[in-house]
C-alpha cells in the first residue's frame, strides 16, 4: 500500500461538515465515493488535518490516504477532479511517507474569518461572509488580542459539548484587516478546539463593538467557562486556510 497526500479546497455551502454522517452529504463523503470508483467499488478511508463543520469553507484542507495502486501523483489529483462534485477540487497530491499522518503531523494551522460591514447584505456573498454592519473600534479590538497571544487554556472558547479534554492551545498570531470590502480577521495556531475560532470572532466583535471589554479576556480565559465568552460567529465566514507540517511532509 502507497499513503498520498492531497491539498483541498471546497465550498462548504452545501455540506453537512467534513465528517462522515448519515444520510448527509459531506466532504468525506464525495471524496470516498470517488475514491471508490477509482479502486473499483471498494472503500478507501480518507483522513483529514481536522473536521470543518457545516457551512465552513477550506482553501487549504489536507488529506491522506492508501492504495495498492502506483499511478504518478498527479494522476490521483486528475482523476479524482474528474469524478468530485464542483465544490470540491484537488489542488495538489503527492507520494508521501507511509506513516505520514494529515491530523497527527499538522504543526499548526490558519484559519480567516470574512466579515461584511457595508449597510446592505449582498445575497450573492450570503454563504461565504457573516454580515455585520456595525461600527468597530480597532484599537479595543487589538488590546483584547493580546491577552489570547500565547498559550492558555482555552475552554472558555470551545463549545461545551465536546468531549476533549486537554484545551490549552497555543496562539501565535492574531491579526486583522481590510481586504478590499472586506474586514479579515486571521487565526495561526499549534491547534483549535471545537468552535474556537468562531467564539474567538464572536467575542473580539463585542469588544469591537463596545458590548464588553477589552481587559475582560483575562477574567474569560481563567473561569474556563464558555458562559463566560462571546457569540458563536456563523459558519459562513470561516476558512480553513492552511496546514503546516514540518520537513519531509
Amino acid at each position: 500500500m502507497q499513503r498520498y497526500k492531497c491539498t483541498i479546497t471546497y465550498d462548504g455551502s452545501l455540506f453537512a461538515g467534513y465528517q462522515v454522517q448519515p444520510d448527509k452529504r459531506t466532504v468525506q463523503s464525495e471524496l470516498e465515493k470517488a475514491l471508490a470508483k477509482m479502486h473499483k467499488g471498494e472503500n478507501v478511508k480518507v483522513t483529514a488535518s481536522g473536521r470543518t463543520d457545516a457551512g465552513v469553507h477550506a482553501k487549504g484542507q489536507v488529506i491522506h490516504f492508501d492504495s495498492p495502486y502506483t499511478f504518478p501523483a498527479e494522476k490521483w489529483e486528475r482523476g479524482l477532479n474528474a469524478l468530485l462534485p464542483d465544490d470540491i477540487v484537488v489542488l495538489n497530491s503527492s507520494i508521501s511517507a507511509n506513516d505520514f499522518h494529515a491530523r497527527f503531523d499538522a504543526e499548526g494551522k490558519e484559519y480567516r474569518y470574512y466579515i461584511s460591514r457595508s449597510h446592505h447584505k449582498d445575497p450573492f456573498r450570503r454563504n461565504y461572509v457573516y454580515h455585520f454592519p456595525y461600527a468597530l473600534n480597532e484599537t479595543f479590538i487589538r488590546q483584547a488580542i493580546s491577552y489570547l497571544i500565547g498559550t492558555h487554556d482555552f475552554s472558555s472558547f470551545c463549545a461545551s459539548n465536546t468531549d476533549v479534554k486537554d484545551k490549552v492551545r497555543t496562539l501565535h498570531e492574531i491579526d486583522f484587516y481590510e481586504e478590499g470590502d472586506l474586514f479579515v480577521f486571521r487565526f495561526r495556531g499549534t491547534g483549535f478546539l471545537y468552535n474556537m475560532v468562531r467564539i474567538l470572532v464572536g467575542t473580539l466583535l463585542e469588544v469591537g463593538n463596545g458590548k464588553r471589554e477589552a481587559s475582560d479576556i483575562p477574567m474569560i480565559l481563567e473561569k474556563k467557562d464558555r458562559g463566560m465568552a462571546g457569540k458563536t460567529a456563523p459558519a459562513q465566514g470561516l476558512y480553513l486556510w492552511e496546514v503546516y507540517y514540518g520537513a519531509g511532509n
